[in-house]
């Protein structure tokens, strides 16, 4: 499941934490969810929509689907979800989401995501 290059050891808390913020929207507990961004994905989420991070989360009606493989390089990891992809970086405080509700789109451009930071 882990490619070369990648942390081993840091892969479980990565999952720990893109598991908390799927539950969570997956519960509709979008308060929590919040909490689990990065600063700046809760920021720029909340600069965008002009309003506040759950309010701005409520609007998107992200998909609370199962974490799948999670991969780890260093202090960035990517979970996939359904359809989908968490990017998530690991802070003082611990692994946080940096993008959320993300589509695979081409080699080119990756990844649209509906939250970013």
């Amino acid at each position: 499941m882990l490619s070369a290059g990648c942390t081993p050891a840091a892969e479980p808390d990565a999952r720990a934490a893109a598991e908390a913020f799927q539950a969570a929207v997956a519960g509709r507990d979008i308060a929590a969810a919040c909490g689990l961004l990065s600063d700046a994905a809760r920021d720029n989420l909340e600069s965008a929509a002009a309003t506040s991070c759950v309010q701005a989360l409520v609007r998107l009606d992200l998909p609370g689907d199962q974490v799948g493989a999670v991969s780890v390089w260093g202090d960035n990891a990517q979970a996939k979800t359904g359809a989908g992809a968490l990017f998530l970086a690991e802070f003082s405080s611990g692994w946080k989401v940096t993008a959320a509700g993300c589509t695979f789109r081409s080699e080119d451009v990756p990844y649209d995501c509906d939250v970013e930071g």
